[in-house]
């Protein structure tokens, strides 16, 4: 047939698009709907956390003032570090305080979840009182707590009186802020109180019923079947523990500013003195980067050493 003969025959435009548009499987329409759900949580992400991240490692090799431009430092942030006697001060203050306050926050919590697991009248309301403490604003409980340490008028030296103990000065004493720290942290138990409680309602009353029948008592009771049970929620608890003390910052800067004599000085309220005081932003860059390096370290050792004694229901050792 000639070229000619040929019936050349145009499709409209709207159906040419329908004929060229890709079909999407289900799969792919729920994913795509996935990723536009999360697309404004993601744009934060990058802009307000990754971004920042990534200056502040650039910023390690930089001195900047913020009114500044910053001028590239090279390694002086660096001999500074191992210059600066106060790093190692505020790694002490951190460390005692860390060593504390979280193995004494988790035996309280632990303490208080036994106890308010039993099914007593009022549970409801103890386990609300005991909670709320927790769910205070941070400046607020600062305030609180500073008034009771109060070497005048304070509720602590008050109750020491009642018990013919001398009244202490507590915060402006170098040996007593960190234990007076301390004992603020343990006043706010209550989210661990509550994973704990998760914790101990979900133990199978069956192992429970199994071990009276072969006599054990309340405290084998306890070491044998609840704390092997309860490891999972020990070990979420100490982890999110640790990482919060080595991040303590509110209550020490409200009440001492790391006094006195530096004897409270924090690695973080550190931090921010060489960023927002002294305007040594690449300096506090690297500190917060000594910080991530020791809580990751500190995070993986746990990480590892928990198969020694973490155990899940139905994981076959």
């Amino acid at each position: 047939m000639a070229l000619t003969d040929r019936v050349v025959t145009m499709r409209p435009a709207g159906e040419l698009r329908r004929i060229w548009r890709p079909r999407l499987t289900l799969r792919s329409r729920e994913a795509l709907a996935g990723y536009v759900s999360i697309l404004p949580w993601m744009l934060g992400f990058v802009v307000f956390s990754v971004g920042p991240i990534a200056f502040s490692f650039v910023l390690m090799f930089m001195k900047w003032e913020i009114i500044t431009p910053p001028q590239w430092a090279g390694l002086d942030n660096f001999r500074r570090l191992l210059a600066d006697p106060l790093v190692p001060k505020s790694l002490w203050n951190t460390l005692f305080y860390t060593v504390l306050a979280v193995p004494l926050n988790l035996v309280a919590a632990l303490f208080a979840a036994v106890m308010l697991n039993v099914g007593v009248k009022g549970t409801n309301v103890y386990r609300a009182l005991i909670y709320l403490p927790s769910q205070m604003p941070a400046v607020a409980s600062s305030i609180l707590w500073f008034f009771i340490f109060s070497p005048t008028y304070g509720l602590a030296n008050g109750i020491l009186g009642w018990l013919g103990i001398p009244p202490q000065k507590w915060l402006w004493d170098t040996n007593l802020v960190k234990p007076s720290l301390v004992l603020m942290a343990i006043w706010g138990l209550g989210n661990a109180m509550i994973i704990f409680l998760a914790g101990l309602q979900g133990i199978p009353e069956a192992l429970y019923e199994a071990a009276m029948i072969d006599g054990a008592g309340t405290w084998r009771l306890f070491i044998h079947i609840t704390l092997p049970m309860l490891s999972p929620s020990i070990f979420f608890n100490l982890t999110m523990g640790i990482i919060g003390s080595f991040q303590v910052f509110t209550n020490v800067f409200m009440m001492t500013s790391g006094g006195p004599g530096n004897a409270s000085l924090m690695l973080v309220l550190y931090i921010y003195r060489n960023a927002f005081v002294f305007f040594r932003m690449g300096y506090a860059s690297l500190l917060a980067w000594v910080l991530f390096a020791i809580v990751l370290v500190v995070t993986a050792i746990q990480l590892r050493v928990s198969r020694m004694w973490v155990y899940y229901e139905g994981e076959v050792r």
